[in-house]
């Protein structure tokens, strides 16, 4: 009976196979893996009835005033507190933001403007988390879009542990943020997103 060991050659090719069949495993499992790279970022949940909701600045196509709006026109809150900062296009941003649910048929009285002077989220949230002090609001629905959440509960949660804060995510309408890698503006959000992400606790 020939018992000789395998030859060099042969076990030389075995990491070779396993390469391909790694690789052919992830080129299949592809678009899950994007999928799950995107939603990864969306932390928020449904909605429950609280003191306040507080939207989180940006979101120029209107999606975070929107969903505020359906808060509270649903009865989740009585109110919705839009941040901003001083100038947008000499229009301060909040204001902008109500003239735009105005239109599309929300009552003006359901928001609120508080002017803040910074230009990241954090220190967008140093002003956020005073006015919530301010007015006592214990709990409150935080309002962004969904690929903001994440990193948005990291930054609050550290700022005002005493918050009872729920998270509430808004669609961008320019992509689905399960399907971000089939579109340009879907990759630059996620990526730019996740670059936040990581660097973020450095300061960067």
């Amino acid at each position: 009976m020939d018992v000789r060991p395998p030859s060099k050659s042969g076990f030389a090719l075995l990491p070779i196979l396993a390469a391909v069949v790694v690789a052919t495993g992830l080129w299949l499992a592809r678009e899950a893996i994007l999928s799950r790279v995107g939603t990864f970022l969306d932390i928020g949940g449904p909605p429950q009835r609280a003191e306040a909701a507080l939207v989180l600045a940006g979101g120029w196509s209107g999606e975070r005033v929107l969903k505020a709006g359906e808060l509270v026109r649903e009865g989740y809150v009585p109110f919705a507190i839009l941040d901003g900062t001083q100038s947008y296009y000499e229009v301060p941003e909040c204001e902008a933001a109500i003239q735009f649910a105005v239109k599309r048929g929300f009552s003006a009285g359901s928001f609120r403007c508080l002017l803040t002077r910074g230009h990241s989220t954090q220190e967008e949230a140093v002003d956020a988390v005073r006015e919530l002090r301010r007015l006592g609001v214990k709990k409150v629905l935080l309002v962004s879009v969904n690929t903001h959440l994440r990193r948005a509960r990291r930054i609050f949660s550290q700022q005002a542990p005493e918050l009872e804060t729920h998270y509430v995510g808004a669609e961008n309408p320019s992509f689905k943020l399960a399907e971000w890698y089939k579109s340009r503006e879907g990759r630059k959000a996620v990526f730019l997103e996740m670059l936040k992400v990581v660097t973020g606790p450095f300061g960067v």
